[in-house]
């Protein structure tokens, strides 16, 4: 049994970690962000991840910060390597160090393409259908160590950011789970990346989800449309994409709930407008034209 400590703090991290399960790969101890207020109510509690490693029995190590104290807990879980997925922050090299087989990473790219922060909306937006995932030895720089494996993944169509994450999460944990025990034995090979050949993403600013009207009309040319889509997509999680019109006088915000793309034109299926339940999009523009 291979013992690991699993960072990880997000949605991807569980469908990596999942895949991990199937294959018999339990964590010895799960390491996540400490609890925060969440909701409306602002009601402190643990993020996806430690509910995921509570429900499945597995000890959770949450630190405020990465001091003298908490390394000398994870070094008593006596585990042999570290896996990182979506952990959310830089971990220091003395924590690394902590790692007697060193640190493993699933990231969602071929790297050295899409380092940082948004890899997979950036994909979408970028329509960069042929991706995948990479393992590789962390460092001290951002998606920067050696690649042991790598996997394509190509999409046809682009699903929203929450199924494309479900697929490369998975496909990454499937992987990981196939180099581990060689990795362990000192078996796998590890390939320099070539830094030259490196793009990097940006953590996405909620702006990022306006839509112009004029590219969602019906009449919108086929490339705005279709980058309007991609948008729609990528940002399908956060931070959701949304355009401004007006009823009875008054401008309002809609949000986009769902789309899609047939015979090269955008179909917007349903929304949210503001103080409102979702609705069909076409029932939306009916009470648009109705007010007017």
């Amino acid at each position: 049994m291979i013992r690991f400590a699993f960072f990880g703090s997000s949605e991807f991290s569980i469908h990596v970690a999942d895949a991990l399960l199937l294959r018999g790969l339990a964590p010895t101890v799960v390491v996540t962000t400490p609890d925060k207020p969440y909701g409306r109510g602002l009601v402190v509690s643990p993020n996806l991840v430690k509910a995921w490693a509570q429900k499945n029995g597995i000890p959770v190590l949450d630190p405020a910060k990465f001091d003298d104290a908490f390394i000398e807990k994870l070094k008593g879980c006596n585990c042999e390597v570290f896996v990182v997925a979506s952990y959310g922050k830089i971990i220091p090299e003395k924590v690394l160090d902590a790692a007697p087989k060193r640190t493993l990473n699933v990231h969602p790219s071929l790297l050295p393409s899409y380092r940082g922060a948004s890899p997979i909306q950036s994909a979408i937006v970028d329509d960069a259908k042929d991706t995948g995932v990479t393992i590789m030895r962390l460092d001290s720089e951002m998606d920067h160590g050696p690649i042991v494996a790598a996997k394509k993944v190509r999409f046809d169509e682009w699903p929203t950011y929450e199924k494309a994450e479900e697929k490369l999460g998975s496909v990454g944990g499937s992987l990981l789970a196939t180099i581990l025990p060689d990795w362990m034995q000192e078996k796998a090979h590890e390939t320099p990346q070539d830094h030259s050949q490196a793009t990097y993403t940006k953590k996405i600013k909620k702006e990022a989800g306006l839509l112009d009207l004029a590219d969602i009309s019906p009449d919108a040319p086929v490339d705005r449309a279709y980058l309007a889509f991609q948008k729609i997509q990528a940002y399908h999680a956060w931070p959701g994409t949304y355009f401004f019109t007006e009823k009875n006088g008054k401008k309002i915000r809609v949000k986009v709930s769902s789309a899609s793309w047939k015979d090269q034109k955008l179909a917007i299926e349903k929304v949210i407008p503001e103080s409102k339940k979702e609705m069909p999009y076409s029932d939306f523009m009916q009470s648009i034209a109705e007010n007017r």
